[in-house]
């Protein structure tokens, strides 16, 4: 398993155990180094916008004290809604690695599919997007299914 990925996941974990909301971690990677790191916390925080992607953006910028991420690259435990995507875009995040994709997200009740249907236009980004790691990502899903949890 990628090591980012294997980071990613564990950060996802400490978010289901503790309620902040779903299994969504995503840690930003620079040369190397991890610059950036979160996890969906749309139940702690009462925010929507809190997925793992957008709190993992906003680490990095703060830790590297710049809006621009160019460079970077990100590894997150979901194929990245289209709220992420863009924000990802506007970081100017050069690559996205992901686990699970929409459908898989969809079967543990979110509704990424629904968002997908309406704005589509993945289909214009070959290369940028790249699934890695699905099976151990399908696993912490597995986790977060047989927890007690909020349907959001």
């Amino acid at each position: 398993m990628n090591k980012y990925m294997e980071m990613a996941i564990r950060e996802a974990r400490g978010g289901i155990i503790n309620k902040h909301g779903g299994p969504f971690g995503t840690v930003i990677v620079k040369d190397g180094v991890v610059v950036g790191r979160g996890h969906n916390c749309v139940i702690i925080s009462n925010d929507p916008t809190c997925h793992g992607e957008v709190a993992a953006i906003r680490d990095a910028c703060t830790n590297l004290g710049t809006y621009d991420l160019r460079g970077c690259e990100l590894y997150t435990t979901a194929e990245p809604c289209h709220m992420c995507l863009c924000a990802c875009m506007w970081a100017h995040i050069s690559k996205i690695y992901y686990g699970c994709n929409i459908e898989d997200t969809g079967k543990i009740g979110f509704r990424d599919d629904k968002f997908d249907a309406i704005f589509g236009g993945r289909d214009k980004l070959e290369g940028y997007m790249t699934e890695i790691d699905r099976e151990e990502c399908q696993n912490l899903f597995a986790e977060y299914k047989a927890m007690e949890h909020i349907i959001y």
